[in-house]
């Protein structure tokens, strides 16, 4: 909770990934709030109060899930509206002639992007480029988190993807500050 508060604050990408990775801890406590408390939020010294509201927002999160259908798989609603918010402000950076690097960058991580999409097993079932992004970014996270080694040509992918998501959570802190003019 404390850390997806200020993740939501100061960088858009980073909390999109962290929602993921709350959404298959609650999966793995098989949503229940209870077992969440006793065995995750109990292993961390929180203050009663932070403790509490801690709770709350994991049992929050449980019932979220629970009520849009995603006991096994998919992302909360809050998820992909951040995602949508996201991929509007991605299209109109590309779309202006006033942020050449962002679009450089962009044009940069394409090739891995239509690698990534050509790997799928549903072609007619495409995420959109930048989710296909998050994707490779959270799937390279399991993968350390698990101690898997990842490739040379991997790693240097997803410095890019993360060069990329980085700019597009910068930008947008800039825009929710004072709009951007596109």
């Amino acid at each position: 909770m404390i850390i997806a508060q200020k993740l939501r604050e100061t960088n858009r990408a980073e909390y999109l990934l962290y929602m993921w990775q709350v959404e298959d801890l609650v999966r793995a406590y098989g949503l229940d709030a209870d077992r969440i408390a006793t065995e995750y939020v109990a292993r961390f010294e929180l203050d009663e109060t932070t403790r509490k509201a801690t709770e709350q927002w994991y049992a929050d999160i449980c019932q979220m899930m629970r009520e849009e259908g995603l006991t096994q798989q998919g992302h909360l609603q809050i998820c992909k509206n951040t995602l949508s918010a996201l991929e509007e402000l991605h299209q109109n950076l590309l779309g202006s002639e006033k942020f050449p690097y962002y679009r450089q960058m962009y044009y940069k991580v394409l090739p891995y992007i239509v690698e990534l999409r050509s790997k799928s097993p549903d072609p007619d079932k495409q995420p959109s480029e930048l989710e296909t992004c998050f994707n490779a970014l959270y799937g390279v996270m399991m993968l350390r988190l698990q101690k898997k080694d990842i490739s040379p040509e991997t790693a240097a992918a997803i410095k890019d993807i993360g060069t990329l998501t980085g700019q597009l959570s910068d930008y947008f802190n800039r825009d929710s500050k004072e709009p951007i003019e596109f």
